[in-house]
């Protein structure tokens, strides 16, 4: 990524589809006003920290990988970030990369999962270091479809039998101060539809989770969802979005307020898991990404800790694990200050709750390997 820049990485980040709804790059967190232009290598590389306790085994639950025109986040990419601490395994998570060119439309999201499986095999075969990379993978798949659904979710699992896990179907739905290229008829509660229903109630016949990525402002229809299929695992995305951009820019304190209780009304769900992380994309409103330097890993646990300790206290470190976002954080920060940052959050708690953190929780949950 040398030669693209962070306005580059913004601004080619292209149209994303979440299960058939056309979304802007805004709602996946990537959109900003303003941006230096200087190359994001460049940029990081201004705040330079040494890893901490650089072999505590990690899983990285939360990546995506594409190569669209003028923006390329590929397995060597991923390495390079990852190196500096001791990343063991990771979970691809759909980005609408890879679909498709021909064929059924409701068939095309299978495309990613070929195209991933590729890339975990090329991992696998040892020749690119010790980390092998999306030993477990999330795909996508239009579950408004409903009973239609089924044969899609057997495609995703036929192309790669041994690693997909679960489907993400977004519902990351904003007022237009905060995706202002939303799609008109973007649904606002697409979580309580009752075709979307009928087509997340094939999940768990196919033994798949849910991947969960909204907003705040949605987290009870999230937590209503759960309550109705209790026997589907989900995994609550980006501690639920908090909006920091629009109209809830200058309102953190508000938007913490109203979001806490949904957190802990959601996480007496036992069937839902958290990932801790993913708050630092330009949605969340930090403005990291206009700083003239990256923020050090004190800034961020500075920043964000409150965040965490919450999400961790109200589901407990056995049921949540940290997750890096990459390359979406990265318009933010480098991937060693980020693990660094998660590092020093938990310095007081035990080896065992940290261990469920960084790697156990993720291992159990996306039934991954022993590497």
């Amino acid at each position: 990524m040398s030669k693209i820049t962070r306005r580059d990485f913004i601004n080619h980040a292209g149209l994303y589809t979440a299960g058939g709804i056309a979304l802007a790059a805004s709602a996946f967190g990537l959109v900003t006003k303003s941006a230096h232009g200087q190359p994001m290598p460049d940029w990081l590389s201004l705040t330079d920290e040494a890893a901490l306790e650089p072999d505590l085994p990690i899983i990285d639950p939360h990546h995506h990988l594409w190569d669209r025109p003028g923006n390329r986040y590929m397995l060597e990419d991923l390495l390079l970030d990852t190196a500096a601490h001791n990343v063991r395994q990771t979970v691809f998570v759909e980005c609408t990369s890879m679909y498709r060119a021909d064929g059924p439309e409701e068939l095309k999201v299978v495309g990613e999962t070929e195209f991933v499986q590729g890339v975990a095999a090329k991992s696998a075969s040892g020749g690119y270091g010790e980390t092998r990379v999306a030993t477990g993978i999330v795909g996508s798949a239009d579950l408004r479809l409903g009973d239609r659904v089924a044969p899609v979710l057997e495609a995703q699992i036929a192309a790669s039998p041994q690693r997909f896990r679960g489907i993400r179907h977004r519902a990351a739905w904003a007022d237009l101060s905060v995706t202002p290229s939303r799609a008109a008829d973007a649904p606002n509660h697409i979580l309580l539809d009752p075709d979307f229903r009928k087509g997340y109630a094939h999940l768990r016949t196919h033994g798949l989770t849910f991947e969960a990525w909204l907003y705040h402002t949605h987290i009870a229809d999230l937590t209503d969802l759960a309550k109705a299929f209790p026997d589907t695992t989900i995994i609550f995305n980006h501690l639920g979005g908090p909006i920091g951009i629009g109209s809830y820019a200058g309102r953190r304190d508000e938007v913490f307020a109203a979001w806490k209780p949904a957190v802990a009304e959601l996480a007496k769900c036992p069937n839902v898991v958290a990932k801790v992380g993913g708050i630092q994309m330009v949605v969340n409103g930090y403005g990291w990404h206009e700083m003239d330097k990256p923020p050090t890993s004190d800034q961020l646990l500075q920043t964000n800790q409150d965040w965490y300790h919450y999400i961790i206290e109200q589901f407990g470190p056995e049921r949540c694990m940290f997750e890096s976002n990459f390359p979406v954080d990265k318009l933010s920060c480098s991937y060693t200050v980020l693990w660094n940052q998660f590092k020093k959050l938990t310095v007081d708690y035990s080896a065992d709750e940290r261990a469920a953190m960084f790697h156990d929780t993720a291992q159990r949950v996306y039934r991954l390997p022993k590497v």
